[in-house]
């Protein structure tokens, strides 16, 4: 279980924790990560937002903290749209997605919360130039997962995405955007996107409204569809897609891949036939998908531990790490990714000192973070 959602305890953010929390995660080279090792840190959002500054010139360069007028006008940006941003410990936000490796703190979010909040969530990705044949593959998909109580999750791409969409609007359909929910790409989706609101269904991301994406934030869009899932379900895939990258993360979360077999003689069906060789569950109907998730249809996820912040005016007693730690943890750090673990260990300091003068140069821009809990230093 990743560190963000251990110990959560269920519960509804103050407004006034909600604004802290939302300038935290929109704060200079704060990520999910970061923003979890900072509430662990300090005790609060607020807290640590108070502290950030000293931790960031220590670290070696100032770092630029969110203004509370541009929190307080995000937040009035949602509302008059008809949006709201959930908390990782708030009951709307989706249960999966709690127990990835780094939960989005806050998710910006527009539409209906049934369809969010239900244990049975699958996703459906592929190609976005799709065949009529991997088309009518994915409605059938959607729409016998849906009669089975599914929400189906995707990117709301052209191609696999939108066909999948289409199919389970009347069930429960969860689009899921790279950049901000007022942002639509492509923007010809704009009355398939009318339609998944229209029907109950939502929209969700966690970049800030207005945030046109980035082909680096695809990848970041893709571990939420796989993280909010049960399973997902990869239909003609190219062999370098952004579908792939949605198994690998799938593989990475503990989900289930599921495969949908194509002509070896058609490139896209290239990955999916890939992945199959690579030992994902080969599936041509719902009744397969069904079968492969067995136990995982009735899951008992423990909120865990606690992620709720602690009393804002207790005195920190925690000692800060020295000089001579810092030294040790730079000289171990180069361009090359190493385990967070081996670091501790060579480091030969306690655990929670070496993540402190992790915090410090991360948030002066000189640690960037890797998948599989590796960090290296940008040089």
């Amino acid at each position: 279980m990743n560190r963000a959602s251990e110990n959560i305890t269920p519960g509804n953010l103050s407004e006034a924790e909600r604004l802290a929390w939302l300038r935290l995660i929109r704060s200079e080279n704060v990520g999910p990560v970061t923003f979890a090792e900072l509430l662990k840190h300090a005790g609060s959002a607020q807290r640590a937002l108070e502290l950030l500054p000293d931790l960031a010139r220590r670290g070696g360069k100032a770092s630029r903290i969110c203004p509370l007028e541009d929190a307080e006008a995000e937040l009035d940006a949602h509302g008059r749209i008809g949006a709201r941003l959930i908390g990782l410990h708030e009951p709307d936000y989706p249960q999966h997605l709690r127990h990835i490796d780094g939960p989005p703190p806050l998710l910006s979010v527009k539409g209906g919360t049934s369809a969010l909040t239900r244990e049975r969530m699958i996703a459906i990705v592929g190609a976005r130039n799709a065949s009529l044949s991997g088309r009518k593959l994915a409605t059938r998909f959607a729409q016998g997962l849906g009669a089975e109580g599914f929400s189906i999750v995707s990117g709301l791409a052209r191609g696999i995405d939108a066909a999948a969409h289409e199919a389970s609007l009347q069930t429960g359909t969860i689009a899921v955007f790279a950049g901000g929910i007022n942002v639509l790409y492509p923007p010809e989706h704009d009355r398939l996107l009318a339609a998944v609101l229209d029907t109950g269904g939502a929209v969700i991301s966690e970049m800030p409204l207005g945030w046109k994406p980035r082909s680096r934030d695809f990848p970041r869009r893709n571990r939420l569809i796989s993280g909010l899932s049960l399973g997902v379900i990869v239909i003609e895939a190219a062999k370098a897609s952004g579908s792939l990258h949605t198994a690998r993360y799938a593989l990475e979360q503990n989900r289930d891949i599921f495969a949908v077999p194509g002509s070896p003689l058609d490139p896209r069906s290239e990955g999916a036939n890939g992945l199959i060789r690579q030992g994902a569950a080969l599936v041509s109907t719902a009744d397969d998908v069904l079968e492969g998730l067995g136990g995982r249809l009735a899951p008992t996820l423990p909120f865990g531990r606690q992620f709720r912040e602690e009393n804002e005016t207790a005195p920190l007693s925690r000692s800060e790490p020295d000089g001579k730690l810092r030294d040790r943890v730079l000289a171990a750090l180069g361009p090359t990714p190493v385990d967070m673990d081996e670091l501790i260990r060579f480091a030969d300091g306690d655990a929670r000192s070496v993540h402190v003068v992790l915090l410090e140069l991360e948030l002066a821009g000189r640690l960037e973070r890797h998948r599989g809990n590796k960090i290296s230093a940008l040089m």
